[in-house]
């Protein structure tokens, strides 16, 4: 990742898409970057880990995942200036340029655990789930 400022944020979003293009969010996290508080690339790259929130999802047949990548998530999260300004005085708001790269040099990934098809979680008659193994 990249910005043109040196006090920024970037913000993801998991969603699990439905066929018919409905996009229900599962999750999300935000990364407040301050100036040195990440090592910068001679390219002004940033390699960046954020951590979502936990969640658990079952993605169905014909959906599909989408990863929302922003630089802010106001009022979700305390809107960031830009400035590195103290956010109880902050009064200047400048915009930031985001890029995400994906190639050889700057490669980006997600990480899914998956739950071991070992474990059934099948909903009963009654809305609760079994948890059993199968063999």
């Amino acid at each position: 990742m990249r910005s043109s400022l040196r006090h920024t944020d970037f913000f993801v979003r998991l969603c699990d898409v439905a066929s018919n293009g409905h996009s229900i969010n599962l999750c999300d996290g935000l990364l407040r970057v301050r100036a040195g508080s990440v090592q910068q690339h001679a390219d002004g790259t940033l390699c960046l880990e954020l951590e979502l929130s936990p969640t658990a999802n079952t993605f169905l047949a014909g959906h599909r995942i989408r990863l929302q990548v922003s630089s802010g998530a106001h009022p979700r999260f305390a809107r960031n200036t830009g400035t590195g300004e103290s956010q109880a005085t902050q009064h200047t708001l400048v915009a930031a340029d985001q890029e995400i790269f994906h190639d050889p040099e700057h490669p980006s990934t997600i990480s899914l655990p998956i739950l071991d098809h070992a474990v059934s979680a099948a909903p009963t008659r009654r809305g609760r789930r079994n948890r059993h193994a199968t063999s």
